[in-house]
């Protein structure tokens, strides 16, 4: 769910540098080009020391070697740094906000819509579009777009397959309309699914696509160092159409958004400036 970035060893100021951590983190980067010092470090430390332990490892430098050769051990710690946690329509009143009020605005009188979730985690965000647009009636001529970092969400977003509580926000009519319950679990609607095109993408490294009329990034930002939110936020502006929106969390409102060519259109909603 998380992108990566680029830049400087950053350390709390009450911390005091611990070397096998900042050993930890160049090798990650080496590796991956996956850049752990623009996360907030408390949080991001303390997750992956649970990580280790949890695995038998008295060091991150052995929990790293052991990562070299252990795919399962790797993709479980990708797991745990991009924090892999959503569910659908997550605060339905914006999303209630986004269907009613800022998708008519932007699709009136464009003959094609395209769509970005950034940061996509296991589809719940990307599938909550597609539904919505489909009720619009825009899914057909949307171009939507999904990208995460982690190979193992992406492939579970494929796959869509949830458990109920990941719908407790979805209306009651929606989910009888896009869900088919199989056991246990709830099976996303094959043709909404096809609709998305997900890829892999390391924010802060990758390039983007351009021209999009809307970019969701929800409950991301917060993880991140507030050097690597204002490179994000020029990238995202930057990716944008004139006029185009850009979506974030409800923890997530930019200050200062004209010193990125965004202004407020909404809570939580910025527009590019034309």
């Amino acid at each position: 769910m998380i992108g990566d970035q680029r830049g400087p060893l950053r350390q709390d100021s009450t911390d005091t540098i611990d070397p096998d951590y900042a050993g930890f983190i160049q090798n990650i980067k080496k590796s991956t080009g996956i850049d752990l010092s623009q996360y907030k470090e408390a949080q991001m430390k303390r997750r992956l020391t649970t990580l280790r332990n949890k695995n038998g490892y008295v060091s991150f430098a052995l929990f790293y070697n052991a990562m070299t050769v252990n795919k399962a051990l790797f993709y479980e710690f990708l797991d745990k740094m991009t924090i892999n946690v959503s569910e659908f329509w997550r605060n339905p009143n914006r999303w209630e906000m986004l269907r009613d009020k800022v998708l008519p605005d932007l699709a009136a009188g464009k003959a094609r819509f395209r769509v970005w979730s950034a940061a996509c985690s296991t589809g719940e965000e990307p599938y909550t579009l597609s539904m919505i647009l489909s009720d619009k009636g825009l899914l057909p001529s949307t171009y939507l777009l999904a990208t995460d970092i982690d190979e193992g969400a992406l492939g579970k977003a494929a796959e869509g397959l949830y458990l109920e509580r990941s719908l407790k926000d979805v209306p009651t009519d929606v989910a009888k309309r896009y869900f088919t319950k199989e056991g246990m679990m709830f099976r996303f609607d094959d043709k909404l699914k096809k609709s998305v095109t997900f890829k892999k993408q390391n924010l802060l490294l990758d390039s983007f696509e351009d021209g999009f009329d809307l970019i969701v990034c929800r409950n991301v930002m917060i993880y991140f160092t507030e050097e690597a939110k204002h490179v994000l936020y020029h990238k995202f502006a930057k990716a944008l159409r004139p006029g185009g929106i850009l979506f974030v969390g409800s923890t997530e409102q930019i200050f200062s958004p004209g010193q990125y060519d965004l202004e407020a259109a909404e809570t939580f909603f910025y527009r590019k400036k034309s």
